[in-house]
């Protein structure tokens, strides 16, 4: 039976979440159906560029994703410190991004004289909004549902695109993080849809690897859809790598690029058929760093969604092993 959302994602324990949604009946709806031939594979571009967007205006920041034919991943820090420095203006203008909102609300943000009852009733009507773009569950529905719609109306039909639910696993730990962001990252490998990391379409890490990667066309894009009403937020980059700990709080995470970028290259030769043994036996530092096997790490990295469906942390690990 389902576990009710509330259950499933607390801040308080861990801001990160592994995130999975699922095409109905896991048809390839975003790619190439080798039973039909037809080819959606365009739509994984607008899942891309939608999710890359929203995480410009939610206090959610993107760690990794991967959008594949008929699933996507997404690696998310729920950031809800984000929220509470914005102000009346910038709550309501994001929200306002993605959505049509009361008489009141587009009053304020006119200019339009406002009695103290209606301010107040304006200020009530934001704190919600706020609540909302910090939410997983909002986030969600502000990916999903656009996408279906868009979906549907090129197939002239009707009808679910996504599964019902989307899957979401707790990262307890910095080994979840990183084990879990190598998962997504390295999904294409695995799948055999792209050789290397650094070839595999819209996955963030080929965003991290292409420093051309523009999104104005993207929003053009998402605008003229219908999908955003006025998109005037800077766009927010991906979750940097922060390297090793310091005597300061850190918004990023918690390593460093070139180490992470290694450990992929390691991944990915080890599970590739054609490349086994090239350098199975050398082990990145990292690695020595988070106290992994080789073993262990492959594990971790090519069995993660499969192996630990609600949450992960060491001793999760331990008890599945």
């Amino acid at each position: 039976m389902p576990r009710p959302r509330k259950a499933l994602i607390a801040v308080e324990d861990t801001p990160y979440y592994h995130v999975v949604s699922r095409c109905v009946r896991r048809s390839f709806l975003c790619g190439i159906d080798n039973e039909t031939g037809e080819n959606y594979e365009h739509r994984r571009a607008w899942i891309e560029q939608r999710i890359r967007l929203l995480a410009s205006l939610f206090a959610i920041d993107i760690c990794a994703y991967a959008v594949m034919s008929n699933h996507l991943h997404i690696v998310v820090k729920i950031q809800p410190d984000q929220a509470s420095n914005w102000d009346l203006q910038d709550v309501l203008s994001r929200w306002t991004s993605l959505h049509k909102s009361t008489l009141l609300v587009k009053r304020y943000l006119a200019n339009g004289t406002l009695s103290a009852a209606e301010l107040d009733t304006v200020h009530h009507t934001a704190d919600v909004y706020r609540q909302r773009l910090t939410s997983l569950s909002w986030f969600m529905k502000c990916l999903n549902e656009p996408i279906a719609r868009q979906a549907n109306k090129e197939d002239g039909c009707t009808g679910h695109f996504w599964e019902a639910r989307f899957k979401s696993q707790a990262l307890l730990t910095e080994e979840a993080l990183l084990s879990c962001m190598a998962y997504v990252d390295l999904n294409p490998v695995r799948t055999e849809m792209a050789e290397t990391p650094e070839s595999s379409d819209y996955t963030s890490i080929k965003e991290r690897l292409t420093p051309s990667f523009d999104l104005l066309q993207a929003i053009a894009e998402q605008t003229r859809q219908g999908n955003l009403h006025h998109f005037r937020h800077p766009l927010k980059p991906l979750l940097p790598f922060e390297g090793a700990l310091v005597d300061q709080p850190q918004q990023g995470i918690l390593f460093n690029l070139s180490d992470y970028l290694l450990l992929l290259d390691y991944t990915g030769r080890a599970i590739s058929t054609d490349k086994s043994g090239l350098i199975a036996g050398l082990l990145p530092p990292i690695l020595q760093r988070l106290n992994l096997s080789q073993q262990e790490w492959l594990t971790r990295a090519t069995q993660f969604e499969t192996r630990y469906t609600i949450f992960f942390s060491r001793r999760a690990h331990r008890a599945a092993a």
